[in-house]
């Protein structure tokens, strides 16, 4: 399981977006970077500043999944068929804690993989509690008995702050079905993700 290291809002002030799409984030009151030097007048940043500030906001938006296993994901993609940046996508959009996270079971991508690390999430009716398992199209994720009644997970299902995704059939509010891999447009990103330059950074 990756473990966050830092605050997850850092993210939203290092990159000056609300990444995660959350009323409570830093940046909706102050669009600036953070520390001392946060305020100066930024320079023009370079390819590869760009490149890698799209890796860092696509990494962190997933949880801050580790480098190494960020790294393996884009491997993988790159020596599927088809265009590299898509495949990408549709591998992160595979793991069982973001299916967790677009189900609405949990408030955050955080709380979905501690759901499913605390051993709450089954798939196709089996207890799973690796996080980054990658689910298969028809694949059914439910809550465990005890997680139907958490508050936490009352709570994500009435936030409105954003809708399941069509690649998520609900079957009931316990239950849904992922139905087909997403393509990058399909994905309810709060913020631009930049997949292809993340192709370009471990390219060079």
């Amino acid at each position: 399981m990756s473990k966050r290291t830092s605050a997850k809002y850092k993210l939203d002030r290092r990159m000056g977006e609300n990444v995660f799409g959350r009323p409570k984030s830093p940046v909706n009151r102050r669009e600036y970077g953070p520390g001392q030097h946060g305020q100066r007048r930024k320079g023009k940043m370079s390819d590869y500043g760009l490149q890698l500030r799209a890796k860092q906001k696509l990494k962190g938006y997933y949880g801050d999944v580790t480098e190494k296993q960020f790294k393996r994901t884009f491997q993988d993609a790159s020596r599927m068929k088809g265009d590299a940046s898509q495949n990408l996508i549709g591998l992160l959009e595979r793991r069982l804690d973001m299916i967790v996270y677009r189900a609405k079971f949990a408030p955050t991508i955080w709380a979905a993989r501690q759901l499913v690390s605390h051993g709450h999430i089954r798939v196709n009716g089996v207890k799973c509690n690796i996080a980054s398992r990658r689910c298969d199209v028809g694949d059914e994720i439910s809550l465990g008995p005890k997680a139907k009644e958490m508050a936490l997970v009352l709570e994500a299902q009435s936030l409105a702050e954003r809708d399941i995704p069509d690649y998520v059939s609900v079957d009931s509010d316990h239950q849904v079905t992922f139905t087909r891999v997403p393509t990058l447009d399909e994905v309810p990103y709060p913020v631009r993700m930049e997949p292809n330059l993340v192709v370009e950074f471990y390219s060079r």
